[in-house]
C-alpha cells in the first residue's frame, strides 16, 4: 500500500521546517543559493510540464470522452454533459497545471519580495516539484502508466480541505448518468 501524497507532503514540510531553523538565512550567499534552488525547481517543473504537453500534442489522442461535469459546490444545478476528446481534455488539464504553478510562483514572490519571508522558499523548492511528478498527466504521458484506476479520465478533483464536502468526487462517466442528463435537457458542451 502506497503512502498518501498528503502524508508525505506533511512529513516533508515538518522536516524542512526543522532544517530551515538551522540555515542562516541572514547570510546573503546562503539566501542566494536558496533562491537559486527555488528558481531551478520551477524551471524543472515548467520543463516537465512543457515536455508532457509536447507528448500530449504528439500523441493527439482523438478518442471521444464523455462525462457529466460536477456542479460547483453549493449549487443546486445538476452537472452538464461534456463531450470532448482525450487530447483536448489533457491539454485543458495541462493549462490548469501551468496556471496553478504560476499562481504558486506569484504567491511566493509576494511572500518573499514584499513580506521578506525566506523560510517558505526552501519548502516551496521541494513540494511543487514532488507534486509535478505525481500529477496525473505526467504519470500517464511521461512515465507511461496506463490510464486506469485513479489515472482514468476524467480525473478526480485533487483532495483538499473541502474535498470532504463533495468537491473531491470524480465527474460521472457512466452511461446511465450521461443519458439522464442529456434527456433532462440540461444541454451539453461538445468540443470538436
Amino acid at each position: 500500500m502506497a503512502i498518501s501524497p498528503q502524508i508525505t507532503n506533511l512529513v516533508i514540510i515538518l522536516g524542512m521546517m526543522q532544517v530551515s531553523k538551522k540555515i542562516p538565512f541572514d547570510d546573503p550567499d546562503t539566501l542566494n543559493y536558496i533562491r537559486l534552488g527555488y528558481i531551478l525547481s520551477n524551471v524543472i517543473i515548467i520543463a516537465v510540464y512543457g515536455y508532457t504537453h509536447f507528448v500530449i500534442n504528439k500523441k493527439k489522442d482523438l478518442t471521444t470522452l464523455k462525462y457529466v461535469e460536477q456542479p460547483p459546490l453549493g449549487s443546486t444545478e445538476e452537472g452538464k454533459v461534456v463531450t470532448t476528446t482525450v487530447h483536448k481534455y489533457d491539454v485543458e488539464q495541462m493549462k490548469t497545471l501551468y496556471k496553478a504553478q504560476l499562481m504558486g510562483v506569484g504567491m511566493m514572490g509576494v511572500m518573499h519580495l514584499y513580506f521578506k519571508y525566506t523560510n517558505p522558499l526552501l519548502i516551496q523548492s521541494i513540494i511543487p516539484l514532488k507534486g509535478a511528478f505525481e500529477g496525473n498527466e505526467v504519470q500517464i504521458h511521461l512515465f507511461g502508466k496506463p490510464a486506469i484506476g485513479d489515472l482514468k479520465r476524467p480525473f478526480k478533483a485533487a483532495a483538499g480541505l473541502m474535498s470532504g464536502l463533495g468537491g473531491g468526487a470524480a465527474p460521472a462517466q457512466d452511461k446511465k448518468t450521461i443519458e439522464s442528463r442529456e434527456k433532462a435537457g440540461r444541454g451539453g458542451v461538445k468540443d470538436e
